[in-house]
């Protein structure tokens, strides 16, 4: 098997959870990627392993970026994606595999992650993402679970559904299959905000990984961006009594445990379709 990844470094680790957020698929809010940039901003991470971009990339799809001085083309970047290394804030090995979801060599590279897991002692694989449905940005987001186990799933959102996945459900299904615990954690981001930031949904995932994990994970600020971004919402929402009205009904399906479901009246889609319009422009 040709190896997809080039070694940088081997470093000895204790049991390390690797963490991963793999950019390309569902991430309503920027919720996954908004947690994976408070990872690589509060932890001082080393490379481990870069993955040939040129095998796992299409080109046209993510176009580097070329850099012009003067009419000279001085440079092209693109996002690598990496298998690094950190301590938490207690001093505990993760792993962070970070980076664009390939759009080739899907079983190929899934299993090159996990050899790379393995052969670093990862005791769990953790993947984040987030998904919009109908809840209320009044309440702290809710997490759903894809875990290889009943045990992992505890105390998450359990859902039985067929849809389609990303890389990053390929990697814990392969995981699982070769003995390695796994679990996505997916933030429920409500629906008339899941075009813009929405940093709660990021703050959800790192704490869910931190209780699931037993890691602390620094959390940034994204405390107080949250509540800023929740302020800011009922601010323009009660600017409208019919934006109002869906926040009380999105409130008290909440209340009735009813997340999952969608919005009773027809309207009510049209209501969340013209309140995203009014909070983008806003």
């Amino acid at each position: 098997m040709t190896s997809l990844y080039s070694m940088v470094n081997q470093p000895e680790l204790d049991a390390p959870v690797m963490v991963m957020v793999l950019k390309g698929w569902i991430d309503a809010g920027l919720g996954a990627d908004g947690a994976a940039d408070v990872l690589i901003e509060g932890l001082e991470r080393e490379t481990i392993a870069r993955f040939d971009a040129d095998a796992l990339l299409d080109w046209r799809a993510r176009r580097p970026t070329m850099r012009l001085v003067e009419g000279i083309n001085t440079q092209l970047t693109w996002e690598e994606t990496e298998l690094s290394w950190a301590k938490d804030k207690s001093g505990q090995d993760v792993l962070l595999l970070l980076g664009n979801e390939p759009d080739h060599a899907w079983l190929t590279f899934s299993e090159q992650a996990i050899d790379l897991a393995l052969d670093l002692g990862a005791r769990m694989v953790v993947g984040l993402g987030a998904y919009p449905t109908p809840v209320p940005h009044t309440r702290p987001p809710l997490i759903a679970a894809s875990a290889s186990s009943p045990e992992l799933a505890q105390g998450f959102v359990l859902n039985s559904v067929e849809v389609p996945s990303g890389v990053q459900g390929m990697i814990e299904r392969r995981a699982h299959l070769r003995g390695l615990p796994a679990l996505g954690l997916w933030a429920q981001v409500p629906h008339y905000v899941a075009a813009m930031p929405y940093p709660a949904a990021s703050l959800a995932l790192l704490q869910a990984t931190n209780r699931v994990a037993g890691l602390d994970l620094p959390l940034g600020n994204l405390p107080d961006l949250a509540d800023a971004s929740r302020r800011r919402i009922d601010e323009l929402i009660a600017q409208n009594p019919e934006h109002a009205a869906m926040l009380e009904q999105l409130e008290s399906q909440a209340e009735q445990q009813a997340t999952s479901t969608a919005l009773s009246a027809t309207s009510g889609d049209e209501l969340a379709a013209e309140l995203e319009r009014f909070l983008r422009e806003q």
